[in-house]
């Protein structure tokens, strides 16, 4: 049998055999399983602050949806793309200062952001692992958003930009120029994530942002006074005018020209605090 075994040919097959399970031990050994990235959806809440909400009250959170795509880096850090939806919106109702309450403005907007984040995790975070499953992290980066401001007015709803409620683009005001729809944010916040399984990521999240515009709200500066919204065709006052100033549905109207409207010195700001989860993309790669 030994001798049998010692033939060439058998010997050359035993070499070649042995020589092929070792290389796939070896093979198997020298891949491992590697985390690439994420693809999420995340829900949850959205909070304005600003000419309206001076006082940062929690008051009016609205649904907020998103999308995203985090990159893996290494076990600490990664790289978002983060596409949202948002609802904002408040009111001089939720007031208790009486200038504010007199004031009597309102508005909602619909708001889409693209955000670029970068994410640290404070602990070493391996999906998969029973110990490193959960990390607190940080989160900053840039977003570019669109808004449109609006408000209702015997029930209809008007979009208020167009309507130049504080004297943009009037003779009177040459150095008020009418406000773009498009603005930036810096963004800042943090989060708990959780790995339930090798496939899924929970996490908890809020971020604030500070935006490059006065305007979600649509106040900012100054009343423009009577003179800068002409009458309406049929002799009414125009729909601009109605919603410039809607003081005088709590008394004796206060928007008089150069009076206080908003603190044009700090601009807006929102908050959103979202629930998420992820779907984990692994790849295999040779440690050589």
């Amino acid at each position: 049998m030994l001798k049998t075994f010692f033939y060439p040919g058998n010997f050359v097959f035993a070499v070649l055999l042995a020589a092929g399970l070792l290389l796939s031990d070896t093979v198997v050994a020298q891949n491992e399983l590697e985390y690439i990235g994420e693809l999420g959806v995340s829900v949850g809440g959205a909070q304005y602050f600003g000419d309206l909400n001076t006082r940062f009250a929690l008051k009016t959170p609205k649904p907020s949806v998103g999308i995203y795509y985090r990159k893996y880096m290494n076990d600490y850090i990664g790289v978002r793309l983060h596409a949202r939806f948002m609802q904002l919106g408040y009111s001089d109702a939720y007031n208790k200062n009486e200038f504010e309450r007199r004031r009597n403005l309102s508005f909602n907007t619909d708001l889409y952001e693209l955000a670029l984040q970068g994410d640290f995790n404070f602990f070493r975070f391996e999906p998969g692992s029973l110990d490193k499953r959960f990390s607190p992290y940080f989160t900053g980066g840039i977003s570019g958003f669109h808004f449109n401001p609006y408000a209702y007015l015997d029930g209809k709803k008007y979009y208020l930009q167009p309507l130049h409620t504080e004297g943009q683009g009037s003779s009177l005001y040459p150095d008020r120029k009418p406000y773009s729809l498009l603005s930036y944010a810096w963004l800042i916040g943090g989060g708990f994530k959780y790995n339930i399984s090798k496939k899924v990521n929970v996490a908890i999240e809020a971020v604030y942002r500070y935006t490059g515009t006065d305007y979600l709200d649509d106040v900012s500066t100054t009343y423009a006074g009577p003179s800068a919204f002409p009458p309406a065709i049929n002799g009414q006052p125009s729909v601009a005018y109605q919603l410039q100033d809607r003081s005088g549905a709590m008394g004796t109207p206060i928007g008089v020209q150069g009076r206080q409207r908003g603190n044009s010195r700090d601009k807006d700001q929102y908050l959103t605090i979202e629930l998420s989860i992820s779907i984990l993309f692994t790849s295999y790669h040779c440690k050589f």
